[in-house]
């Protein structure tokens, strides 16, 4: 069995030691909305100019990818016991790589303690690198006030979910310097209808997951102010109610925009599908939720969350010996061919729900227009439709490969 520091990923990590381009530079690739080519200028690392290229392109152009869930990835662990900033660099690296401009950095459920040295190890990680002072807008604590219940707790410790308490993240938010962005709870606990209001009149993102609320307290809890359902569809008991239960509540909800793991195991094709079409494409927006087993190779690994666990060629993470789920080990970039695959979708459609609507979220990345930061990736889509080939990413101007 291997321990995660033993393998080397499978993505190698970039250096930021690169210098931005100050000098007029075109970025060439075809356009994913008609397929014509497109030239892109970029100085000073904003897009300038946009226009219609003048030669046929192998290449797809687009905005860099924004994902809004990502716990670690390529052996990097945001949740380790031992926060380090070093980590938080090596990952942003590692998103970059898989043309990830924009993430946020995920803590789940612990402990008060655990919490707070995570966001200073991210806080810290900033203030070291522009390169993660630029990708990383701010953080996402997925709990620690979500439902104890066995089955929608999912992988997070039971023993410390907690009530929220505005003093808690008051104490996060000293402790990182107002890093945390958005928060995802269950609205069960009564405190929510005073905790959201408090969270989104500071301007945080409050998303319902992990929950296994009623429907009234999901519509109270969305006119308190919150606008997100985390994943859904995944943090759900195997067995629920076929009327009342937490899924229709949400989906029928237009007020929610719902994240969801599009790797092809964490929902099946046909209930993404009718999801999508129920939210609609403006509503949807597609997270990888990443561990940081996910970009290793196959094999057995002894884990912080799960314990032993097998990584399978496809992408598939379980519980070593059963079909269980230990976590998600799609990339952002190949969740997007298996939505366009799902879905039946056009890749424009599909790149929408992985820029543009959770640019939207981040200070309105993840678009092609005149005066947007140059955060720009190409690829091409490989043989089978399950996965994206990076083949350039920039960063607010500054080229990488």
């Amino acid at each position: 069995m291997l321990k995660l520091h033993q393998v080397k990923p499978l993505v190698e990590a970039y250096t930021d030691s690169r210098e931005p381009l100050m000098s007029r530079h075109t970025v060439t690739g075809r356009n994913p909305h008609n397929g014509r080519p497109l030239a892109i200028t970029v100085y000073d690392g904003l897009i300038r100019e946009i226009q219609d290229g003048r030669r046929d392109e192998d290449v797809w152009l687009s905005p860099g990818l924004v994902d809004l869930q990502v716990n670690g990835y390529g052996g990097d662990d945001v949740n380790h016991e031992e926060p380090d900033p070093e980590t938080i660099i090596s990952l942003t690296r590692k998103m970059i790589a898989m043309g990830v401009t924009t993430y946020l950095p995920t803590i789940i459920t612990a402990a008060e303690v655990r919490i707070t040295a995570a966001l200073r190890a991210i806080a810290e990680a900033r203030r070291r690198s522009s390169l993660v002072a630029n990708a990383v807008p701010f953080v996402h604590v997925e709990g620690p006030s979500i439902s104890p219940t066995e089955g929608f707790r999912g992988a997070h410790p039971v023993e410390h979910v907690r009530p929220p308490t505005l003093a808690e993240f008051d104490r996060w938010q000293d402790a990182s310097g107002g890093l945390v962005g958005m928060v995802t709870l269950s609205p069960h606990f009564r405190e929510v209808e005073e905790y959201v209001p408090a969270l989104t009149a500071r301007g945080v993102h409050v998303a319902l997951g992990h929950t296994d609320a009623s429907a009234e307290e999901i519509e109270r809890a969305v006119n308190a102010g919150a606008r997100l359902s985390t994943h859904l569809g995944n943090g759900i008991a195997g067995l629920i109610p076929r009327h009342s239960n937490v899924l229709w509540p949400q989906l029928a909800e237009d007020r929610l925009t719902a994240t969801m793991i599009a790797d092809g195991h964490h929902i099946p094709a046909d209930m993404f599908k009718v999801m999508v079409r129920s939210k609609g494409f403006d509503r949807c927006i597609l997270v990888s939720d990443t561990v940081a087993v996910a970009g290793m190779p196959p094999g057995t690994y002894t884990a912080p969350v799960g314990g032993r666990v097998e990584l399978h060629a496809d992408g598939r993470l379980s519980l070593a010996g059963t079909e269980f789920l230990a976590g998600a080990a799609v990339p952002l970039k190949d969740g997007l061919a298996r939505a366009m695959s799902m879905m039946g979708s056009s890749l424009a459609d599909s790149l929408r729900m992985a820029t543009e609507n959770p640019g939207r979220l981040v200070g309105g990345l993840g678009m092609l227009r005149i005066g947007s930061p140059a955060d720009l990736v190409r690829f091409t889509i490989e043989s089978g439709g399950t996965a994206l080939k990076i083949a350039s990413v920039m960063v607010k101007g500054l080229e990488w490969q």
